[in-house]
């Protein structure tokens, strides 16, 4: 069957008018020529085994629920994921990792993400993206990073209640400390490194964990399992209290 796209943005699960606007401004960006049209060119292309979508191609907004106190940071949409569904973490392998994984905590309804219509909620998590454009190679440039944060500091605005951000790899892990900086809170000095389960304090009432980013590359190497994913969020729902 046929894939068709649609034309208004993908709906969070029990969206906030706030966060519906903001997805809509989000969607029409095209400040990044270079991932404008790489997105495109993707969703010309294709590949075989999604011949029949419409792919999105376009910016992917976040998703999950305006009250959550959890937020979750990737890198970017996956060419054939993200950009073809119009939902982060939607229809590959790294959704399929982390929904389930999320699923296993608590925090999502059902443990897969197929396509936007597919029935899955979040409850007190909220998962976007450092850049919001599927990147050629799976790398968005620093300045492409920095063109986006505009996105992630919009949303976060809307999301008074976090209280813990999971950051999926580094460089997720360095845009959740530039938006910390962004908007005024305090980030520690020496700047937090990176490590897989590391927890940093970054305000009275903030706390980042980092977590390996669930690609293939890390989960086909054995470099992240579902043990080390789980206990991640296993970490976060204690600190959150649930």
């Amino acid at each position: 069957m046929t894939r068709t796209r649609s034309s208004s943005p993908p709906a969070s699960s029990a969206a906030s008018e706030p966060l519906a606007r903001l997805e809509a401004r989000i969607t029409r960006c095209r400040l990044c020529p270079r991932l404008v049209a790489h997105r495109e060119q993707v969703a010309r292309e294709k590949v075989a085994r999604f011949r029949d979508w419409k792919y999105w191609a376009r910016p992917v907004p976040g998703f999950g629920d305006p009250a959550a106190r959890l937020l979750i940071v990737g890198l970017a949409p996956a060419a054939h994921g993200g950009n073809r569904t119009g939902r982060i973490f939607t229809g590959d392998e790294s959704g399929n990792w982390l929904y389930a994984a999320l699923h296993r905590a608590g925090f999502a309804n059902q443990p897969t993400s197929v396509r936007r219509d597919d029935g899955l909620e979040l409850r007190d998590a909220f998962v976007t993206a450092a850049a919001r454009c599927a990147p050629p190679a799976n790398r968005p440039t620093p300045v492409e990073v920095a063109t986006c944060r505009r996105w992630l500091i919009a949303e976060r605005a809307l999301l008074a209640d976090v209280r813990v951000v999971v950051a999926l790899g580094k460089l997720a892990h360095d845009a959740v400390l530039a938006l910390e900086r962004a908007r005024g809170a305090a980030v520690p000095r020496p700047l937090p490194r990176f490590g897989h389960g590391a927890e940093h304090q970054l305000a009275h009432d903030v706390v980042l964990l980092d977590s390996y980013h669930p690609s293939q590359q890390n989960t086909f190497t054995g470099k992240l399992t579902r043990p080390m994913l789980d206990a991640v969020f296993t970490r976060a729902r204690r600190l959150l209290g649930r």
